[in-house]
């Protein structure tokens, strides 16, 4: 919704007001009074008022010398995917170690960013033929099994906006090509416990997924397993998945 869009159905006025002022945040570095008093279409002290408040909350923060308004603290909080500092990563090793183990391939831990998927932890496997440690990497998220299953546990209206446009990058021949296709991809994954990609990234890799952990967009958690072509099809890797599994179990069963 853009900051001018107009509202319809009941509503707060100020409310909508704050949160109009808020999403401005969401395209520039600093906002300004005047900024929100113009695009907004209300007074100074109006926006003064929803600016000031604001901060209060911590959702914005006054720049220096008092000149405009930064996004603050709980607003960079709010947006910052949880699990992956120091203790969440010293939590998954285990888990990491043990799929590499059973599974004897390359694994990987990955969160949602967005309509990306960043890979921020894993184990390479020593097999001869393997595919590679990815840590670091970012990847479109319909283009990959731990994106996918990730984005299926989010609402409609949610894809929609991480996805404005039809047609989507394609990197193989069997990447999903159409917002349509990934939407139905995701409403079949919705209910189910994994994900699998057939070469949609990067010619000769396939993956597997399973959801590791969380209750929320901002904390879920994919355990990912990327297999060489030239061994798995889709059945086998189902087998892959059952080891996935297994090692989420170590973390299940973690103290408290």
């Amino acid at each position: 919704m853009s900051p001018t869009d107009t509202s319809t159905g009941p509503h707060l006025e100020s409310l909508d007001a704050g949160v109009r002022a808020l999403l401005l945040f969401s395209s520039r570095e600093i906002v300004t009074v005047t900024a929100v008093a113009r695009e907004l279409g209300l007074s100074r002290s109006t926006a003064y008022r929803i600016l000031n408040t604001l901060k209060n909350c911590g959702m914005v923060a006054l720049g220096p010398k008092g000149r405009g308004y930064y996004t603050g603290p709980a607003l960079v909080d709010m947006a910052r995917p949880l699990g992956m500092d120091i203790e969440a990563r010293a939590r998954l090793r285990p888990v990491l170690d043990d799929a590499m183990y059973r599974t004897g391939e390359t694994v990987h831990v990955a969160a949602l960013l967005g309509s990306q998927v960043l890979l921020f932890d894993g184990r390479e496997s020593d097999n001869p033929l393997r595919a590679s440690l990815r840590v670091g990497y970012l990847r479109p998220a319909h283009s990959v099994s731990a994106g996918k299953l990730l984005l299926s546990r989010l609402i409609p209206e949610q894809i929609l906006t991480l996805y404005p446009e039809e047609q989507l990058l394609r990197f193989t021949p069997t990447t999903t090509a159409t917002r349509t296709q990934l939407l139905q991809e995701l409403a079949d994954l919705k209910e189910q416990d994994h994900a699998v990609n057939l070469q949609e990234i990067e010619p000769g890799v396939n993956g597997v997924s399973v959801i590791l952990e969380g209750r929320t967009w901002r904390d879920r958690i994919a355990l990912v397993a990327s297999v060489p072509s030239d061994r798995s099809d889709r059945g086998s890797l189902k087998g892959t998945k059952d080891q996935l599994l297994e090692s989420r179990r170590l973390l299940i069963r973690r103290p408290h």
